[in-house]
């Protein structure tokens, strides 16, 4: 569908299973040499590398947590070395955190901005130099409807630190568009992952009633969006967060 991606490489944090591993998947199969990065789940890791070669694609997987400065830039050189090049980094890790903020620790508060914000910021640090230098790159950040409308049944940290995040997106590409380089962030919403497991029926039910398209969302849905926006299609959007979450917050 998109031509002009095939050959290009992508960082996916956070990949080896739920909605980084379709965002994997999706971009390998439009032609893209993609590095799955994990931080525990190795033999969940291998086994999407293994999906994608059998389809056709290239993929490495990559240990990393990215929570870690120094972790992260050996991701970075990893995918260089392997790949010799990086053209669309993805900012999928994060933690999900749940409870009241009396039972966030601050060893927690810390870990969930340190994946969440940190994290990201790692990333970007890390591979801007190469995508200024090579005029041009794709940072696609993925951020929730906690980040725009707080949080509900989530830890309050959790939103706080995805609204960081949807801010480093517009404060990146405001600084990095005439560079080339577009920086977006996705926040989905009511996406049906390994994280929702404990969604009951009832829950499920409800929550499709309240989203104007009556269902519940894939990883699928917001690999879609990942795809489009590093896509040179997308080359005259930059500094946006796209909503995937089926009309259920809409901007005013």
């Amino acid at each position: 569908m998109f031509k002009k991606l095939s050959g290009k490489t992508a960082i996916i944090t956070g990949s080896s299973y739920g909605i980084g591993k379709s965002i994997a998947k999706v971009l390998a199969g439009e032609g893209i040499k993609v590095v799955i990065n994990y931080s525990k789940s190795e033999d969940k890791a291998v086994q999407v590398v293994a999906e994608i070669e059998n389809e056709g694609g290239k993929a490495i997987p990559v240990k990393a947590d990215v929570s870690d400065s120094i972790e992260v830039g050996k991701l970075i050189d990893t995918c260089l070395k392997e790949f010799g090049g990086l053209d669309i980094l993805v900012n999928n890790a994060g933690i999900l955190p749940f409870g009241s903020i009396e039972d966030i620790t601050d060893e927690y508060l810390d870990r969930v901005f340190r994946v969440n914000v940190y994290g990201a910021f790692y990333c970007c640090r890390e591979v801007v130099p190469i995508m200024k230098k090579q005029k041009y790159g794709k940072i696609i950040n993925i951020s929730s409807i906690s980040g725009q409308r707080g949080d509900n049944t989530t830890a309050p940290c959790y939103g706080s630190s995805k609204g960081a995040l949807s801010v480093l997106t517009k404060s990146l590409a405001r600084q990095l568009g005439p560079y080339g380089i577009n920086v977006n962030a996705v926040a989905p919403h009511a996406i049906i992952t390994p994280m929702m497991e404990y969604w009951d029926e009832e829950k499920r039910n409800k929550t499709k009633e309240s989203i104007p398209v009556r269902r519940l969302g894939t990883p699928e849905d917001v690999a879609a969006a990942v795809l489009f926006l590093a896509s040179d299609e997308a080359s005259f959007i930059t500094g946006q967060i796209i909503n995937v979450n089926g009309g259920f917050l809409m901007d005013s």
